[in-house]
């Protein structure tokens, strides 16, 4: 349960005025068709983190046992100060926008996902929690409910939402969640 609601707090969090929502924004505003966007961010999501999940429970593997806490401990607090720099603006869809809703969601989810603060924050969570098989599949469907928590409502109400949200203190807010989990991990794994 722990690592299910950790995952879910810290990507929700995370994901606030991140480059995917301000993407899902885009796309909503573009085709204005919220049921297929939100599919397309779901299945772009858990793909692209089902594969970080993995990463991570495999790197706890073959890195030394003593280095991991200190690591992720290290990955948070990185994650935590790279989240106090906002996100750019970029409504440029390229040519996947004309393959529809659905498909140019998924496509350029996925690939705006890949090195984004929310797929290297999987990974770790994944390795923090790399106890079992169990513990990897809450990871995923906790990073998984993060991003649709934070997404969702954007899809259906983006600019009425992201005109009245505080994004500083969002950043904020995730950055102090991010230096907690640093802490929690070095108390719990040394």
């Amino acid at each position: 349960m722990e690592a299910l609601f950790s995952s879910t707090l810290a990507v929700a969090i995370a994901e606030i005025g991140d480059k995917t929502q301000l993407l899902a924004l885009f796309l909503a505003a573009r085709y204005g068709r919220p049921y297929l966007i939100s599919l397309g961010v779901l299945v772009a999501t858990l793909v692209n983190h089902a594969l970080s999940a993995w990463l991570g429970a495999w790197l706890v593997d073959v890195i030394p046992p003593h280095w991991v806490p200190w690591i992720i401990s290290g990955s948070f607090v990185a994650i935590a100060l790279w989240l106090l720099v906002p996100d750019k603006e970029d409504d440029d869809l390229g040519r996947f926008a004309n393959y529809g809703p659905f498909v140019a969601t998924l496509v350029l989810f996925f690939l705006a996902e890949i090195g984004d603060k929310t797929q290297i924050a999987t990974v770790i969570l994944a390795a923090k929690y790399s106890a079992d098989f169990w513990m990897t599949i809450a990871v995923i469907t906790g990073t998984t409910l993060g991003m649709l928590i934070a997404n969702i409502p954007v899809i259906f109400a983006g600019k009425w939402i992201m005109d009245r949200l505080p994004l500083n203190i969002a950043r904020k807010a995730a950055f102090v969640l991010f230096l907690l989990l640093a802490v929690l991990t070095l108390v719990q794994m040394t």
